[in-house]
């Protein structure tokens, strides 16, 4: 890493008038504070810019683009592929000072918030007024909204809610040149033009940067009940999955286990887990207080014709977030295991989970490789993790095959290579197998009329170079 900023002293002056010097930081110190995300890697930047506003960061990018100097915006930094680190060097635009709630409105049910603002805060202030913005991701504590936005980020409750594109309303964003752009509104129809609020919802920063946004809430639902289900085999839980998807009422979240995962719970966690299970769902139900413990009855009453192990009853309060804690615990307890966590987040129609769970374990079989698995079942999306250790090179030359075995697996199923997490720099080599030539030129020449100069968040999402299929 190159300890000296690289900027001419004529930009940093220009910045520092803009920002103030205690928001243009050039210190090594500052600057790797600021080249790391979920991923482990780093790549440092030339200088962090932390805006404040809008048009500071209408400065920063029009004199980004006056200098020809490329800039990646940036959240919380809890990605998972690599979508904020500064690949190109460059400047590094933080979003984090942009944390206003600006309106709620209860009986047109949307907020406005600056992008900056941190996931959990905004449900806490929601639940003020009994509402629940439904994207959430298991980084909800830390993630931005803007940083969900710009990923489409999901969560347990996508099966019943949907995902971040479905409650977003409008937008307002700056494009590179330093103008800005404003898409969508208040109302939730509005058909005049083209949806560009939805092109910028998972472009992952790549387009514009969004400052602003103007989100569809929901009413909190009155109660929620948990219920654990134990199976013997992974095939029996996945194919009791396919029978909950098959029904009139869906629940609010249906989470995966795999038997190591559980392993892993058995040890680290006080969750009682049968010593004989290899798979094991969480299936919550969420609505009125009414009736809904007698639904979550029902919903396990209807899979035990595959000859669960064990049925917790139905619990709320304490006990149900004891189970979520434990579930969320996972991805730490990971990182104590091995020197390196390859976190996938492929996603294939529910009906195909059953190959897909047979595929992985003949893939950590053959390779030697361990990988758990444990995610989203609802909507299909598995959290594929491959446990490393970088130092041992035997091991990480077998990566790049199991990477390739494992994505070739899901797009044989009629799935795709990220569910959640989005392409960032670790997918973007792959997704020319997953989207066609025209496809891919489409979006290539839309990044263009955005971003022709190719400065904002450079390196990311479409491939530089082509994996062989």
């Amino acid at each position: 890493m190159n300890p000296v900023s690289k900027l001419s002293g004529s930009v940093a002056k220009e910045m520092i008038d803009l920002l103030g010097a205690e928001c243009f930081l050039t210190s090594l110190a500052d600057r790797e504070a600021y080249s790391w995300d979920n991923t482990g890697y780093r790549m440092l930047p030339d200088a962090v810019a932390l805006a404040n506003n809008q048009d500071q960061v209408c400065g920063v990018l029009r004199l980004c683009t006056e200098h020809h100097i490329p800039v990646t915006p940036r959240g919380a930094g809890t990605g998972n592929v690599g979508g904020s680190l500064p690949v190109q060097g460059g400047i590094v635009l933080s979003l984090q000072r942009l944390n206003r709630i600006l309106e709620v409105s209860v009986p047109d049910r949307y907020v406005v918030v600056e992008t900056g603002v941190v996931n959990a805060d905004l449900q806490s202030k929601l639940k003020e007024y009994a509402l629940f913005w439904p994207p959430d991701p298991s980084s909800s504590r830390a993630c931005s909204i803007g940083g969900n936005i710009a990923m489409c980020s999901a969560g347990p409750g996508a099966v019943r809610w949907g995902v971040t594109r479905d409650w977003v309303l409008g937008l307002d964003a700056v494009l590179m040149d330093g103008s800005t752009l404003r898409t969508g509104g208040r109302t939730t129809k509005g058909v005049v033009g083209l949806d560009l609020t939805r092109l910028l919802t998972g472009s992952e920063g790549t387009l514009a940067v969004i400052t602003r946004a103007v989100l569809k809430v929901a009413s909190l639902p009155e109660q929620r009940y948990l219920s654990r289900v134990s199976f013997s085999s992974v095939e029996q839980a996945t194919a009791a999955v396919v029978q909950l998807l098959s029904s009139p009422v869906l629940p609010s979240a249906i989470e995966f286990l795999d038997g190591t995962a559980l392993d892993l719970l058995r040890r680290e966690t006080s969750l009682d887990i049968p010593g004989e299970a290899r798979a094991m769902l969480l299936l919550e139900v969420a609505g009125g207080a009414h009736g809904l413990k007698e639904l979550a009855n029902d919903m396990i009453e209807k899979i035990k014709r595959f000859n669960p192990l064990s049925c917790s009853p139905p619990v709320d309060g304490p006990e149900a977030v004891m189970v979520w804690e434990a579930r969320s615990a996972l991805a730490p307890i990971l990182k104590k295991l091995a020197p390196k966590r390859i976190n996938e987040d492929v996603v294939v129609p529910v009906s195909r989970l059953p190959s897909l769970m047979d595929g992985l374990q003949g893939i950590s079989k053959e390779s030697g490789i361990p990988i758990i698995n444990f995610g989203h079942a609802g909507n299909g999306n598995i959290h594929v993790n491959l446990l490393v250790d970088p130092k041992d090179q035997p091991t990480m030359s077998r990566v790049p095959g199991v990477l390739d075995r494992l994505f070739r697996l899901v797009l044989d199923l009629d799935g795709s290579l990220s569910g959640e997490h989005g392409v960032g720099t670790q997918k973007r080599d792959y997704i020319a197998w997953e989207l066609d030539a025209n496809c891919l030129n489409l979006q290539r020449e839309i990044k263009n009329i955005f971003d022709p100069l190719g400065l904002l968040n450079p390196g990311k999402v479409w491939p530089a170079r082509t994996i062989t299929a």
